[in-house]
């Protein structure tokens, strides 16, 4: 894998924990390779952008991450721990640490925004108190901008405030790990720009180590620390945004030709 070296921001030093570790990564679907040789360290505090097509598998890696699908060979190590040798309450212990943004937000459509920011914290934290839940509630929702929302339906809401509050409802466990799948997809350039400047502030507010998984590279440019290029089920690039903008790759090549 080709790795670019020029830095945008502090650059991450080896001796900082590594939260996340792949080694050897494989996993097919019938005759269908998706992952042939994923390789990847994530540093806490981190933000590694994965840049890949569509059906490239990048979503998968972050499936095997957290237990939800099992790899044919390779190791995932988080925060030290073989995720392939949890057992069940091992993974459940784990998942409690990570949070999930999914292209659609997933809010329940049946709930209001409190409801919905109110759901993990009484089913997934077992919270009783009523004035410590209002507090995290209000505390999210004045994080992305929309306090004013909490009585509202997400049938009320644009595709944006529905990110919002679905980045909202991912954030008020606290999880250590942030798992962004598609987070701007669907969404028109200024609201994408939006969501991806909150996820760098959600990172500095929070303290979160973050993957994203984007084909926006305006979302990659704004978010990155680190960007990996993945192509035919491993990466084949990596480095900062503006280094792989000068890279010799033919692959990083055709993704960056446009924004120089």
């Amino acid at each position: 894998m080709e790795a670019v070296k020029e830095h945008k921001k502090t650059a991450v030093k080896p001796k900082e924990e590594v939260v996340i570790a792949i080694k050897g990564l494989k996993k097919s679907f019938g005759k269908k390779h998706v992952l042939t040789d994923i390789n990847m360290e994530v540093h806490r505090g981190e933000n590694v952008v994965v840049l890949g097509k569509s059906g490239q598998g990048k979503s998968v890696t972050i499936q095997c991450i957290v237990g939800l699908l099992t790899p044919d060979a390779g190791s995932i190590k988080v925060f030290g721990d073989e995720v392939t040798e949890m057992n069940d309450k091992q993974l459940k212990e784990l998942r409690m640490k990570i949070g999930f943004l999914f292209q659609s937000g997933a809010l329940f459509d049946s709930m209001t925004v409190r409801e919905n920011l109110e759901f993990p914290l009484t089913r997934i934290l077992k919270m009783t108190d009523q004035h410590e839940i209002d507090e995290r509630v209000n505390e999210v929702l004045e994080g992305v901008g929309l306090l004013d929302a909490v009585d509202k339906m997400p049938s009320d809401l644009s595709g944006g405030m529905r990110k919002r509050i679905g980045l909202a409802r991912t954030l008020i466990i606290k999880p250590e790990i942030m798992l962004y799948d598609e987070p701007t997809t669907g969404l028109d350039p200024i609201t994408s720009r939006e969501i991806s400047e909150l996820i760098l502030d959600m990172q500095k507010k929070y303290k979160t180590t973050s993957i994203i998984i984007t084909h926006d590279l305006e979302c990659a440019r704004i978010t990155a620390d680190r960007v990996l290029i993945m192509n035919d089920g491993k990466y084949i690039a990596e480095g900062t945004f503006e280094g792989l903008q000068k890279s010799n790759n033919e692959v990083a090549k055709a993704y960056f030709k446009d924004t120089k």
